[in-house]
């Protein structure tokens, strides 16, 4: 699948790109930054080319796509490296051994996309199965290599290719999802932070867990110890599961999924906390509207939804619904309780979702301290020059008596 780089083509950046953000680690190079002309056009999705300035000058080698808003995205700054099995197999290994300094379970996001050098490409391990999304074209042209590279840098077993989500679509992918090896015949419990989780790889949302949570899992713990707890857009238990495993008397999860439902029920029996744990199927906004006229409270009450912001257009709009669940759950908090409130919106920064929590929170006639703000787990690095890579915010108030 690689070119000697000699023969690699090579496109220029206009005279008006920021080059200097390129040589000083900016890993994506948009389409209206880079001369286009019939050969450029010609191009196929995820082939691999030089960018060079507008003087000619090598700057990195780059995959390309001429149907992405996202023309090249930043391979190798070395000239002479040949992007095939061993170079994937390089940064896996590199991403594998960050992993095994943190983690006594192969439990994990193993690589994370541009952060562990791997653009546009994630992949998630539940123990002998990998799950590959490859969200930019030059790998899901290359799945066969990251296949092999995976299976003799990890030793995994099994290798699923998840097609979902909305970063494949904007680069022309399509949404279909297949094994590329060995075989997946039922979901997987997976262990994280004393409670049991089941990951269904096959046809649960993204790659069947959410690991990115665990860090703020854990914290919500602290809180909930002996206390009743309300999770809403639960997916598969996520902080009911790990607020029972440390010690809260009861938990509730929320959404509108009956089968993630079912899977955080066959979690909840997996740990012993059956008799603790219940469920409530439907839109989140409407079970929080009828939990309040009910007279239900709760000591902590956490919601995790979906992107509610996924780009810049959907920000005002996605903001508002940011505010009204904020508003909503507020009001189930019992004096002296906690809420937390989560967003994995790239386009709503810390700020902006701080400033829509406030307001929710002052609307339900709340005060509240903010206590802890936390992020992703250290298994999704940051990229420093890429502020898309820390998407995950989670807020957790302490609302006053």
């Amino acid at each position: 699948m690689s070119m000697p780089p000699i023969s690699l083509p090579t496109i220029r950046l206009k005279p008006k790109a920021n080059a200097r953000a390129i040589r000083h680690g900016a890993p994506w190079v948009y389409d209206n930054e880079i001369v286009t002309d019939r050969r450029t056009k010609a191009l196929a999705p995820g082939s691999i080319a030089r960018l060079a300035d507008a003087e000619n000058g090598f700057l990195a080698l780059v995959a390309v796509n001429p149907n992405s808003r996202i023309f090249a995205r930043v391979l190798d700054r070395d000239e002479e490296a040949d992007i095939d099995r061993d170079w994937i197999a390089a940064r896996i290994k590199a991403a594998l051994a960050h992993r095994d300094h943190l983690y006594d379970a192969p439990f994990y996001r193993l690589a994370h996309a541009e952060a562990d050098g791997l653009p546009g490409v994630v992949i998630d391990r539940f123990g002998d199965t990998a799950v590959l999304q490859p969200n930019a074209a030059w790998a899901d042209a290359r799945a066969d290599l990251f296949v092999e590279a995976l299976q003799s840098v990890t030793g995994v077993s099994n290798v699923l290719l998840n097609g979902s989500g909305r970063a494949r679509s904007l680069e022309g992918l399509t949404d279909q999802s297949s094994l590329l090896a060995g075989s997946i015949t039922a979901p997987i419990p997976v262990q994280m932070n004393g409670a049991t989780y089941i990951a269904d790889l096959m046809e649960g949302q993204k790659t069947g867990l959410f690991f990115d949570q665990r860090p703020n899992h854990a914290f919500a713990q602290r809180l909930a110890k002996g206390g009743e707890v309300l999770d809403v857009f639960s997916h598969v238990g996520g902080f009911a599961l790990a607020t029972l495993a440390g010690g809260a008397a009861t938990a509730m999860s929320v959404d509108s999924s009956a089968a993630a439902l079912d899977l955080a029920t066959r979690g909840a029996h997996e740990m012993g906390a059956s008799d603790r744990f219940e469920t409530r199927k439907g839109d989140a906004f409407d079970v929080m509207s009828a939990l309040f006229e009910e007279g239900r409270r709760f000591d902590v009450v956490i919601c995790d939804p979906p992107a509610f912001a996924p780009s810049k257009p959907a920000l005002e709009k996605g903001l508002r619904a940011y505010e009204r669940v904020a508003l909503m759950a507020a009001k189930l908090v019992r004096e002296g309780g906690y809420l937390g409130l989560c967003s994995c919106s790239h386009a709503a920064d810390l700020e902006k979702f701080r400033t829509a929590c406030n307001r929710g929170i002052g609307r339900a006639a709340r005060s509240a301290q903010l206590i802890h703000t936390g992020f992703a787990g250290a298994d999704h690095p940051l990229m420093p020059q890429l502020a898309e890579s820390g998407y995950l915010k989670a807020l957790f108030y302490r609302m006053m008596p």
